[in-house]
């Protein structure tokens, strides 16, 4: 089990172990300040991305490396939204999504699905069945990232769906450090949801 699990990073550059690990470890403090709802979540998940930028690239996984580059893009505008306030007041609370942003959730998935498919198919990279879950997994967090910089509690939702297809993915690609990570991470989106839904509950009974 240990050598399934870790065996492969026998042959991988030390320098690529330690920038994982770092990646992990400041993407897991990235998801649990996401549930504090605390704006550290940025800072902290933009080293992260960063860092899994370059090893998706070196890895090829292009399909990854587009969501941590979206992900950065989307962290700084998070980063921004998150800052804004109107008389010491959040003009971006934690809400549930009104129709027309479930209407621009749909499209953006949909979107996404044909744009990494547009890539992957460009490089000649769906050789695997790997390549197909990778665009849908891609598709939910764009969704997934786009709604939590606009503090939508249904973040949470597609964090959590992905994350369960996530796990035993990277567990098959051999990257089992990233595939540990992406198990915490289900965990933490699980009561990141259900934190997020008594925020808005306490705020409905102050009103």
């Amino acid at each position: 089990m240990i050598d399934f699990l870790f065996g492969q990073y026998s042959s991988y550059d030390t320098l690529d172990i330690v920038l994982e690990l770092t990646a992990v470890f400041m993407g897991l403090i990235s998801v649990w300040l996401a549930k504090k709802n605390n704006i550290g979540v940025f800072p902290t998940g933009i080293i992260s991305t960063t860092i899994f930028i370059y090893l998706l690239w070196k890895w090829g996984l292009l399909g990854d490396m587009i969501i941590n580059f979206y992900y950065t893009l989307m962290s700084l505008y998070g980063w921004y939204l998150w800052t804004r306030k109107n008389e010491n007041q959040d003009t971006n609370p934690i809400s549930w999504m009104q129709r027309k942003e479930k209407i621009w959730a749909f499209f953006l998935f949909l979107g996404t699905l044909f744009f990494v498919g547009f890539i992957y198919n460009f490089f000649g990279n769906f050789t695997s069945w790997t390549a197909y879950v990778d665009t849908f997994t891609t598709g939910l967090f764009f969704v997934g990232m786009w709604l939590m910089a606009k503090r939508k509690i249904e973040n949470w939702i597609f964090w959590i769906v992905g994350d369960l297809v996530s796990v035993p993915l990277y567990f098959c690609k051999g990257y089992s450090f990233t595939g540990i990570q992406y198990f915490i991470f289900t965990i933490i989106a699980v009561f990141g949801f259900l934190e997020w839904k008594n925020i808005i509950d306490n705020n409905r009974q102050q009103l």
